[in-house]
């Protein structure tokens, strides 16, 4: 399996702290990996500010507020389209508001690291099909499954 995660950074607000894109990288292969996905695939990654975000949230959620991380999967059942130029599944596009995982980071009382881990492999999830908004079994399923992953990156909550 090759993963190849595209990142780039749309805000100008902070400097990405060294080692944040291989992080983010090795987030995202640990997921794949954790999952059984066993075919070449593409992620990209946006890292932005909470204003862009904010009016991301809002055009397609009609959310009027800032939020950590958004998805936008492109696979529908576990379909996903093919990039003719490198045959690699196009899982999707994870957004992550780097204003607030700073401050997430701070609140939460574990490293910045932890909390751009956390995003990635939160929002990897949603990818594959995961999802969390109805709470009960699947919320459940779905934290137990980030927590086994940041535990695989050694980012588990007692070694912070």
């Amino acid at each position: 399996m090759s993963v190849k995660v595209n990142i780039s950074v749309k805000q100008k607000g902070i400097k990405l702290p060294t080692g944040a894109r291989l992080l983010i990288r090795k987030a995202c292969n640990a997921t794949l990996g954790y999952e059984g996905f066993t075919k070449n695939a593409e992620v990209d990654v946006t890292i932005v500010d909470d204003e862009i975000i904010k009016e991301m949230n809002r055009e397609y959620r009609k959310i009027d507020s800032s939020t950590d991380v958004l998805s936008f999967p492109l696979g529908v059942d576990g379909v996903y389209d093919k990039n003719p130029e490198t045959d690699a599944l196009m899982l999707g596009d994870i957004v992550i508001s780097y204003e607030h995982a700073v401050a997430q980071a701070d609140l939460y009382g574990h490293s910045l690291e932890r909390e751009i881990a956390f995003l990635a492999v939160h929002s990897m999830l949603h990818l594959l099909g995961y999802d969390h908004e109805n709470g009960g079994l699947e919320q459940t399923i779905m934290r137990e499954k980030e927590e086994a992953i940041l535990d695989l990156l050694g980012l588990a909550i007692n070694k912070v």
